[in-house]
């Protein structure tokens, strides 16, 4: 059986530890599939949109804009929407403002849910699903005591989609269910989203608008949820928290033509996907192991000597991310990053040669 760990602030994996860090100083000439943003992103119109913005500088940002267009792309009133300084400023809302007892992780995923919750002083519990399952979820796992459940949908770093079926297992009665689906919009159509019911108690979602659109740096993304979970947030929230730029991104990225681009990417992400799996099953008799079915725009890989690997790789022109600061994985994963065909192509035949 998968297993249940009670964490504080004792030593383990590098929580703080992001793609980014792979591809800063002396990585910034290499190729990045450490990073799970798009490539080629943002577009030029959504730069644009962006550039107009900065006419407004002057005046305090209105968010009822964004908050009306984001409602809107989710069948949702307004009043179920908060805005955020990016996913990642979420989970330190939910952290320290939500008045929880037992916060339940549930990993290998998204290192930043945990760090907010220990940073806010909470003693973490880890439910740490196991590769021989495929990193896949039983909800019966969780405590029934947890009030607070984090997961991933679909998982960052496994690129496991996880059933919405099963997921919503893990509501009830006086608990919160955080489901992080910072990924779901490159999953052609959307497929076991939660974002948009309402049907579930204590559901919180998140949403980012960085990994599609190339806003890692812009920091924009959102919660749904329902308006007393929302209420809260808020008053934790410090005035004015999202930017104007930030806010005319966020409603640009809801218009018909930007859904209409993302559902387009979601399809050639997938083949582009499909390019780099065949190419490591390619590589199986030395040892390299893919996480499938794989369902977001990166893929878990079990390499020999991975840290060595990644070296050799750095040395070829490539940067990787590292999967040994995830809980509940170790020395031999690694996280590559989706692009485009001759990328990938390269990148294999690098990997070839790092193997030794």
């Amino acid at each position: 059986m998968p297993t249940t760990m009670r964490t504080e602030h004792c030593p383990g994996p590098d929580l703080r530890h992001h793609g980014d860090a792979e591809v800063r100083d002396d990585g910034a000439a290499l190729v990045d599939l450490a990073v799970n943003v798009r490539s080629d992103t943002p577009p030029q119109w959504l730069r644009a949109r962006i550039a107009e913005s900065l006419a407004s500088l002057a005046a305090y940002p209105d968010g009822r804009a964004a908050r009306a267009a984001v409602a809107r792309r989710h069948g949702l009133p307004a009043a179920r929407v908060l805005l955020t300084a990016g996913a990642a400023e979420a989970f330190v809302l939910l952290a320290r403002a939500l008045k929880i007892r037992r916060p339940v992780v549930v990993h290998p995923q998204f290192t930043e849910p945990e760090a907010a919750l220990r940073d806010a002083g909470h003693t973490v519990e880890r439910v740490l699903l196991r590769p021989r399952d495929g990193f896949r979820l039983d909800a019966a796992l969780v405590p029934e005591e947890a009030d607070l459940v984090v997961i991933g949908n679909p998982t960052n770093p496994t690129s496991v989609l996880h059933p919405a079926e099963e997921i919503t297992r893990l509501a009830r009665p006086g608990r919160v269910l955080v489901v992080d689906e910072a990924f779901m919009d490159p999953v052609p159509g959307e497929r076991e989203a939660l974002a948009g019911r309402t049907d579930v108690p204590g559901l919180v979602v998140l949403r980012s608008l960085t990994k599609t659109w190339g806003l890692a740096g812009l920091r924009i993304g959102y919660v749904l949820a329902e308006p007393g979970i929302i209420e809260e947030l808020a008053r934790a929230q410090p005035l004015w928290p999202v930017s104007t730029p930030a806010l005319t991104a966020a409603e640009a990225c809801m218009s018909p033509r930007a859904l209409a681009e993302a559902r387009h990417a979601a399809h050639q992400i997938a083949v582009n996907r499909a390019h780099l799996i065949a190419g490591l099953s390619a590589l199986a008799s030395r040892g390299v192991r893919v996480v499938e079915p794989a369902e977001a725009p990166f893929v878990l890989v079990r390499v020999p000597e991975a840290a060595a690997v990644r070296r050799r790789l750095r040395d070829l022109g490539y940067a990787v991310r590292r999967g040994d600061t995830f809980p509940g994985l170790g020395a031999d994963w690694i996280r590559l990053a989706v692009r485009d065909r001759a990328t990938t192509t390269g990148f294999l035949a690098a990997l070839s040669t790092a193997l030794g």
